[in-house]
């Protein structure tokens, strides 16, 4: 087999399975401008916004935060209605943390996000690449987008290169189809998640022993 046959095969079998390597698109200026969406809490829960390359990592990383009750995969950020894994327009993977703001905070949240991911990474994490990877941030009100702004700018210091977080108004998010949920619990198996996934968490939860649910550790 030749070396650049392998070499692409190999980049597959470990990519989260989209495939879409599409070079990044600017953000239009209607989601840029437009007026976020604040949604309201229930039972007592907040709802937060994050992308960061594959949603079966970030879902994984956020399950794991003390305070968060539930990660749900799925689309935000582009313009296209209805969007599924095999066609999601310019949305990117992003997941919804529903989370007790009693226990954990929402600027928590952001440095969760910053600390499970590399910020300098643009359009993609780890080997995925591509428009429905890149890192976005989505605040739903004022007050957030000063906790994203301010954070980002704390994590820029330690980089000499730009942090590729996109930081975007909140307007819509669609949960993706049942058999992404839960995934990296489900299928610890799959190669994507025993070389990228698992690899990911640990990281993350060496980072911040401090945040985690108990049996997490």
């Amino acid at each position: 087999m030749k070396l650049p046959l392998l070499i692409s095969l190999t980049a597959l079998f470990f990519s989260c399975g989209n495939g879409n390597t599409q070079n990044r698109s600017s953000t239009s200026e209607a989601l840029t401008t437009a007026e976020p969406i604040e949604v309201p809490n229930k039972d007592g829960m907040a709802h937060a916004y994050f992308a960061s390359g594959c949603f079966w990592c970030v879902e994984a990383v956020y399950e794991s935060v003390e305070g968060v009750q539930e990660a749900v995969s799925g689309y935000a950020g582009g313009e296209m209605q209805n969007p599924t894994y095999e066609n999601s327009g310019k949305h990117a993977e992003t997941v919804e943390v529903i989370y007790d703001p009693n226990k954990v905070d929402y600027e928590t949240l952001v440095n969760v996000y910053f600390g499970s991911q590399d910020p300098i990474q643009v359009n993609g994490q780890g080997p995925d690449n591509g428009v429905h990877y890149r890192s976005i941030i989505f605040y739903q009100n004022p007050q957030q987008k000063q906790i994203i702004e301010k954070v980002k700018e704390e994590v820029g210091k330690n980089y000499d290169k730009p942090i590729a977080a996109e930081v975007l108004p909140f307007l819509k998010f669609w949960k993706a189809e049942d058999y992404h949920q839960n995934y990296e619990k489900l299928h610890p198996e799959n190669p994507y998640i025993q070389n990228v996934s698992i690899p990911r968490i640990n990281r993350f939860q060496k980072k911040f022993p401090e945040l985690l649910k108990k049996g997490n550790h």
